[in-house]
């Protein structure tokens, strides 16, 4: 039985206290949750900074240092265009790299190329021929194995020598812009394109629109000057050793076998990269210099391509340039 005469606490008081209790509890809480929440952060941030301390440096790089007399191997492997693997940037990274080398005797351009972009193909053409100027006594040597064709060709065209199998597809000296005429098929499904532009001209090539002649002849006109471009970087390079009298066809955009290339002076001779290393330089030793992006560089490259590509495509965006290849 319960002793009527002991002290009572009063209701509001005990619920005073339930909530004190609660309110230091969840503060406690909260502070155990902070201090996890900056624990991770930070853990998270010596993660990534550790993994762009070891995938960051080194895209090019220092000169390398090598003790023993090598020979400096250079690779133009896929298409020559700004985002691939074969890009003017990289290629010449490479280059100067190889050429600067104390110990490098001679470089050789490993060439595996369709060809591409004729920027990118003229920018390491004018960057072998400056440093050829710089390092007169180190000889560069083009080496196609598989295919060494238009673009990838108008940058061998730059070397001392020009060397491939004779099995390898070499040439295709010509320019070219392709697309794609879709305007009946839009007006058989209904579709109706709708173009607004400032300037007489900036819809040219539009593929919903026919062709207007024109405009056939200034896009042939640009081709044809970029042709002659290509043409003169080639004479210049290859000189007296190319035999066009006898062969008219030479700079038609035809294509040939190693073999046959070098009956009309295309290449020196029939040897593979290894080959050219031991026979004409000399030497058994080979150093790889190819550029290439990081791992972390070739994320955010593919990552934004991506992202481009899809925008481009909704806002019709896309573009024809010239490609020789």
């Amino acid at each position: 039985m319960e002793n009527d005469n002991a002290p009572q606490r009063p209701a509001n008081e005990r619920e005073w206290k339930l909530i004190e209790k609660l309110l230091g509890q969840a503060q406690d809480e909260h502070r155990k949750s902070r201090r996890w929440g900056i624990f991770f952060k930070a853990l998270t941030f010596v993660y990534l900074f550790a993994v762009l301390v070891m995938v960051l440096p080194g895209k090019t790089g220092n000169t390398m240092v090598v003790a023993e007399e090598h020979v400096a191997i250079v690779e133009v492997s896929g298409v020559i265009a700004p985002d691939q693997d074969a890009s003017a940037d990289l290629i010449v990274s490479g280059l100067t790299r190889a050429f600067e080398a104390d110990n490098s005797k001679a470089v050789v351009l490993k060439i595996n190329s369709p060809g591409g972009s004729p920027v990118q193909s003229n920018q390491v053409y004018n960057a072998i021929k400056r440093l050829r100027g710089e390092y007169p006594d180190k000889k560069l040597y083009a080496a196609i194995t598989d295919v060494g064709a238009s673009g990838a060709y108008y940058i061998a065209s730059a070397a001392d020598e020009i060397y491939a199998d004779p099995a390898s597809i070499v040439g295709s000296i010509g320019v070219i812009m392709a697309g794609f005429g879709l305007q009946e098929a839009a007006e058989k499904l209904g579709v109706e394109r709708r173009v607004l532009t400032a300037g007489d001209n900036k819809a040219i090539m539009d593929p919903f629109s026919p062709v207007k002649p024109r405009d056939r002849q200034h896009m042939q006109t640009m081709l044809g000057e970029i042709h002659q471009q290509f043409i003169t970087a080639v004479k210049n390079g290859r000189g007296d050793r190319l035999k066009v009298d006898e062969y008219p066809d030479m700079f038609s955009g035809l294509f040939w076998t190693g073999e046959r290339a070098q009956k009309m002076g295309l290449v020196d001779g029939l040897k593979s990269p290894g080959d050219v290393a031991r026979d004409v330089v000399g030497l058994d030793e080979a150093v790889n210099y190819s550029a290439s992006r990081s791992p972390f560089e070739e994320f955010m490259r593919k990552f934004g391509v991506s992202i481009g590509e899809g925008l481009g495509s909704q806002l019709g965006l896309d573009a024809v340039v010239p490609s020789i290849r």
